[in-house]
This record gives structure tokens, C-alpha cells and sequence, in this order.
């Protein structure tokens, strides 16, 4: 007789309940079906299907040229591996800026096309009428202030965010604006230790620290940046548990090798 453990979904409840009792929240990015697998059975929390996708899966220089569809195709992959993690959609440029209706009607498509559990998106008190109207149609929504990579032309390039007094005020006025509009959290992305830890502090909602320091309530990283795969830059606040790139340079270049040799396939592959 077999026995089934029953998994337990992670929900926007299960993150409230881990900022009331301290416990820290994990998310990494993934983008494929087998690597978020691999995510959800070691335990991570919240999977982003971030629109990071665009520079260290796609190739392109930079997060803008990503779109819907590229979003909802890779979403689908990573929900039907997630058993246990929440998955959140990355609205990428454009998805949510034109007006609150076509952002409704997006974020409604990661739910009910690519079966997320939520989105993310971008920006401060200026998406904070979005925010309410898409948590209001029964969307999660997580914010993202800081450095927010879409609008990396009007920063001025990747740069910290909240170095003096006015932007980190203006910074957690925005985090409090977006609370309030129903997001369920915020990620801080390169922001100053210690205004992330006012804004943690200053918050019943959680907050995810991507170069926020060690006092958010939770950690995300790329995948790609923290096992070791994309090469093109590390930013500062990366640490590599892994050079997968390595390995597997040094893989296909063994499997050239027997291949040119004819030492693959051996006897014990062949039928």
C-alpha cells in the first residue's frame, strides 16, 4: 500500500504567516520546467518567472524587448513543474503602463493562460492605482522598488537606489503607498542595508531583498546568476553556489573528445 505526502501550496497567507513568526522566505528565478522542479522539490518558497529572462535566456542586453508572450510560454513550463512553491509572473515593459485596464487584462493572463499564482511589477506611488486594481480583481501582487530594471534609461544605469535622505524617505513613503494599495510584498532591489531594514520594519507586508542586505524577510537571486551560468557579470550582491558554466564547458568538451576519438559510444551504449 503506498502512502502520499500531501504538499502543502504556498500561498500569499503562508507568506503573511512567515513574517509574524520571523521565518525568511526563499525565491530564485526559473524559467524552464526542469530547473524549477528541481527548485520545488529542494523546498524554495516562491518561484519568479522574472522577465530576467530576456537578458540570461534570450540573450538580449537588457529586460525591455521582453514580452507577453515570451512571459506566458515560460510561465506555463514552470507551473506545471511547481508542486509546492507559489509562481510569480514578471509583467514585463509595457504590460501594465499604458493604461490600469490592458494591466488588469495582462495579469489576468498569467493567471488564467500560464497558471501563475500571482504577478510582479515594477515601480512606486505611480503604479500604485494598478496595483489596487489588480489585487482587487483577486491578483497577488508582489511590488518591486529600488532599482527597477525597466526603467533602467530613466536611472540613469544599475545603480543603487536610496543613497540619501530624500530618495530612501521617498522610497519608503513608496513601499507604505504600496502596502496600502494591497500588494502582498515588496521586493527591495539595491537599496542600502539599512533603509531596507526601516522598510522591513515599517511594513505588515513581507519584503524580498535582491542586494537589500540580510534584514529583509526573504532573499531572491537570478538562478542563473547564483549557480554559476551566466558569465557576462556578477553583480555585487550575487553569491555562486555553483559554476555550472564550467562544467559544463569542461562536459561537452570531454564529449567532443571521445566523440573525435571514437571512444563514445562504447560497447556498454551501443545495443
Amino acid at each position: 500500500m503506498s502512502t502520499q505526502v500531501k504538499i502543502t501550496r504556498v500561498t500569499t497567507a503562508t507568506v503573511r504567516d512567515m513574517k509574524k513568526k520571523a521565518e525568511k522566505l526563499t525565491m530564485l528565478t526559473a524559467y524552464d520546467y526542469p530547473t524549477a522542479a528541481a527548485m520545488d522539490e529542494a523546498g524554495i518558497d516562491v518561484i519568479l518567472v522574472g522577465d530576467s529572462l530576456g537578458m540570461v535566456v534570450l540573450g538580449y542586453d537588457s529586460t525591455l524587448p521582453v514580452t507577453m508572450e515570451d512571459m506566458i510560454h515560460h510561465t506555463k513550463a514552470v507551473t506545471r513543474a511547481a508542486k509546492r512553491a507559489m509562481v510569480i509572473g514578471d509583467m514585463p515593459f509595457m504590460s501594465y503602463q499604458a493604461s490600469v485596464e490592458e494591466a488588469v487584462r495582462n495579469a489576468g493572463r498569467f493567471m488564467q493562460e500560464a497558471g501563475a499564482h500571482g504577478v510582479k511589477l515594477e515601480g512606486g506611488r505611480e503604479v500604485a492605482e494598478v496595483t489596487r486594481r489588480i489585487a482587487q480583481a483577486g491578483i497577488p501582487v508582489m511590488a518591486h522598488i529600488g532599482l527597477t530594471p525597466q526603467s533602467v534609461h530613466q536611472l540613469g544605469g544599475y545603480k543603487v537606489q536610496g543613497k540619501d535622505h530624500p530618495s530612501a524617505a521617498r522610497l519608503l513613503e513608496d513601499a507604505k503607498i504600496l502596502e496600502e494599495a494591497g500588494a502582498f510584498s515588496v521586493v527591495l532591489e539595491c537599496v542600502p542595508a539599512a533603509l531596507a531594514q526601516t522598510i522591513t520594519a515599517s511594513l505588515s507586508i513581507s519584503t524580498i531583498g535582491i542586494g537589500g542586505g540580510v534584514h529583509c524577510d526573504g532573499q531572491v537571486l537570478v538562478v542563473h546568476d547564483m549557480l554559476g551560468l551566466f558569465e557576462r557579470f556578477t553583480p555585487k550582491f550575487v553569491k555562486k553556489y555553483a559554476t555550472l558554466n564550467a562544467q559544463i564547458k569542461e562536459a561537452v568538451t570531454q564529449y567532443i573528445e571521445e566523440v573525435k576519438k571514437g571512444t563514445f559510444p562504447g560497447p556498454e551504449h551501443s545495443f
